[in-house]
This record gives C-alpha cells, sequence and structure tokens, in this order.
C-alpha cells in the first residue's frame, strides 16, 4: 500500500495549515498519527515547499497544546496554548477511554463519555472560530446506540451531531457507526462512517497461518440482524458464505427495561467443521457474541475469529478467558481506535489491529482538499493482501 498511498495529495494546496489535538484520552492514538504524518511529509518532494500556501508544511509534529484543566468543583474549561489561526484543524476523542480520572470535592470521578463529549466542545469553544476549517474524528461515535426512538426517548446522537456542527465543526468522522442513518440529523454536513474490514482481514491473515479462505472451508456470522450489513460486505470481498442470529425475545415481559432474549436462533447453511468470522460493531459486555459462538460450536463449527470495531469489554475479560479455555472461541480482534486495558493486550487470544496509519491517510488527503473515496473503499487493498496470503508472500 506503501508506494502508491504515499504519492498522493501532492498536486492540490493545502486547505490550512494542519494542526491535530488529541484530546488527553485520545493521546497515544494521536501520538502515532502524528509520527506518520511527519515521516511523510518530510519525505515527500514537492516544488512547491517555498510557496506561502505551503508554509508549515513540514513540521516536526502537527500535534497543537491544549488542556482541559479542572476547578475542585469538578468544572472545566478548555485551552489552546498556541495560534490556530487559519489552521485545518483535526480533533481526536475518545470517548470510551474510562481510565482518565478528575478530582471533585476531594473525590476521584471517572471520566465518562458525557465528560469526554462535554471537554470536546470545551476545546471547540476555545478555538473560538479562528481555524480555517474544523473536522472532528470520534471513532467511536458519541450515543451511537441510542439512535432511534422506540418510546418516549431522548435521541441523544442526533442532538450531539447538530449541537457540533452549530458550533463550527464542518466534518464528523466515525468508524462503524452503530447505524450510518443518525447522519440524516445533519444532512448540509460532512458525516463520514469508516469501516475497519482490511484492518481486520490484515490482522487475521497475519496471526493465523493456516487459513483456507473459500466458501467451503470459512464463513461469516453476523449476529444479529441489526449487522448484516458488515457480514454481507466481509462475505462479498472474500468470496465468503453468510450466516446470521437474530434474537427471539419474551415480548410478555420486561426486564431491567427490555424484553429478556430467549434464545439466538440461526439462519443459514450447515457450518460444520468450516471456520468462522464472526463480526460486529462492539463487544460490550460481550455475553451475545460469545453466545453466538457456543451456539456454532453446538453446530459442529471449526475455529471461532470475532472482528469487533470497538472491544468495550465492560463486563471484564474473564468469560472471554473462559471462553477460549473451553475452545469456544480463538481469537478476537478489535481495533485502538478506544482504550484498551494492558491486561486486554497481553491475552493470548487477543489481537489489536492498529488504525492509526489508516487515519493519517485520511488526514493527509483531507487536509490537501482531496477525495478520500478510494480509501473509504478497501476492497483492492483486501483482494491484495488475501492473494499475497495464497501464495505464501504476507509477512
Amino acid at each position: 500500500m506503501g508506494n502508491r498511498e504515499e504519492k498522493r495529495n501532492l498536486e492540490t494546496i493545502p486547505v490550512g495549515s494542519l494542526g491535530i489535538i488529541a484530546l488527553e484520552g485520545c493521546k497515544p492514538l494521536g501520538e502515532k498519527v502524528d509520527k506518520y504524518l511527519v515521516k511523510w511529509r518530510a519525505e515527500r518532494e514537492s516544488e512547491h515547499k517555498e510557496s506561502l500556501a505551503f508554509s508549515g508544511y513540514q513540521r516536526d509534529s502537527y500535534l497543537l497544546k491544549a488542556q482541559v484543566p479542572r476547578f475542585g468543583s469538578g468544572e472545566a474549561k478548555g485551552m489552546i496554548l498556541e495560534s490556530v489561526r487559519g489552521d485545518d484543524i483535526y480533533l481526536l476523542v475518545d470517548v470510551c477511554n474510562y481510565s482518565l480520572t478528575y478530582s471533585l470535592c476531594g473525590h476521584q470521578n471517572r471520566m465518562s463519555p458525557d465528560d469526554h463529549y462535554q471537554d470536546l466542545k470545551r476545546i471547540i469553544a476555545a478555538i473560538g472560530g479562528k481555524a480555517r476549517r474544523i473536522t472532528v474524528i470520534m471513532p467511536f461515535l458519541y450515543e451511537s446506540r441510542q439512535h432511534k426512538r422506540t418510546a418516549r426517548e431522548s435521541l441523544d446522537c442526533a442532538l450531539a451531531l447538530q449541537e457540533l456542527v452549530q458550533m463550527g465543526v464542518d466534518n464528523i468522522i466515525t468508524f462503524d457507526a452503530h447505524d450510518p442513518r443518525v447522519q440524516n440529523a445533519i444532512p448540509l454536513h460532512g458525516f463520514e462512517t469508516v469501516q475497519a474490514a482490511y484492518q481486520f482481514i490484515k490482522g487475521l491473515l497475519r496471526n493465523v497461518k493456516d487459513l483456507k479462505i473459500d466458501s467451503d472451508h470459512m464463513m461469516v456470522i453476523s449476529p444479529d440482524e441489526g449487522g448484516m450489513r458488515r457480514a454481507i460486505y466481509i462475505a462479498n470481498v472474500l468470496g465468503l458464505d453468510m450466516g446470521m442470529f437474530y434474537k427471539r425475545r419474551d415480548y410478555t415481559q420486561i426486564i431491567d427495561g427490555r424484553n429478556p432474549i430467549v434464545a439466538h436462533e440461526f439462519l443459514g447453511t450447515s457450518v460444520e467443521n468450516k471456520d468462522m468470522i464472526i463480526i460486529d460493531d462492539m463487544i460490550s459486555s460481550g455475553e451475545s457474541v460469545l453466545e453466538v459462538a457456543a451456539a456454532l460450536k453446538a453446530r459442529k463449527a471449526g475455529r471461532i475469529f470475532v472482528f469487533s470495531t470497538f472491544g468495550l469489554f465492560t463486563g471484564g475479560l474473564g468469560k472471554f478467558d473462559r471462553a477460549y479455555e473451553a475452545g469456544i472461541i480463538d481469537k478476537v480482534l478489535t481495533t485502538n481506535l478506544i482504550y484498551q486495558t494492558p491486561e486486554l493486550l497481553q491475552r493470548k487470544w487477543y489481537i489489536s489491529c492498529d488504525l492509526s496509519k489508516y487515519i493519517a491517510y485520511i488526514i493527509d488527503t483531507l487536509n490537501h482538499d482531496s477525495s478520500i473515496s478510494d480509501l473509504l473503499n478497501p476492497n483492492e487493498r483486501i483482494q491484495s493482501i488475501v492473494s499475497r496470503y495464497k501464495t505464501g508472500d504476507l509477512q
């Protein structure tokens, strides 16, 4: 991928001097993205280097200093510590990073998604309309699971998108939105939901050596009816069959605010002796995906690989450890788009998929006001890596 990508965007003038603000919860990802951009722009030859339009094009870092100090009451303020006038600003925020704390009247309070979202708004407010353009890169879309109204309830995701746009945000880039139709809330603004399909397939092929990628030996599974799109895409690009589960619920009773699931019912052809790829947008507690894996094993499935963009693991890692020991799952692949605990990164069953290079490509391209269409459709890259795997050329 390197050389072809390296050559992109040289012909167009940047929208403005590039500035990246990685909020506290997204610092490690921001630093990785920054390293790629510094490297590419140092290597990139351009006869326009000296022109005003390219001022500040090659720098040691594109990360801008910003902070959100707190008062003793837990209140806060956003501060930008260097000039952003005329800059093309990219804000990186991870609303799921619960590892951060702040002091609230002497107590340690963990930051919730609400706190991270509020901090994002504080930084946008601190920019104060001085930037040329603002793009928010929010991999896990804040409140994206609250995307439709089923009773008298709030539409939080739509409200958040409208609020960001009213504050002057031009584009919002997210990964694997729970329901991309939420972009209807801001129909006149940029909203991209990016898939990590290529990175998952690369992660699997690099770590598992003896896969037979054809419809006789492999199958893609959607754990519910909502995630069909993802499964259909992976199945189509890899030339595999697909199956799905749907949740049979008991509508006569309500437990914890919802109708309890009676069973996971399977629709699809035989899974016997085939390797399974279960794909979903997030692992929350992990119960659903493990129940689906167990149901597939009961149908004599082969190895089970789980792809999930966001590994929240809200119920801890114990149940995954037990499922791995029992041979129910083989590998779980999630991305570094949200906070990963040190314990997770050490697990034998876990593969981390790094998205920093991909985000760097997106930022680099958008800063040059070029099209990102080819980045959003990874089919060509997937075909190339699969054929390298089949010929044994993949390192």
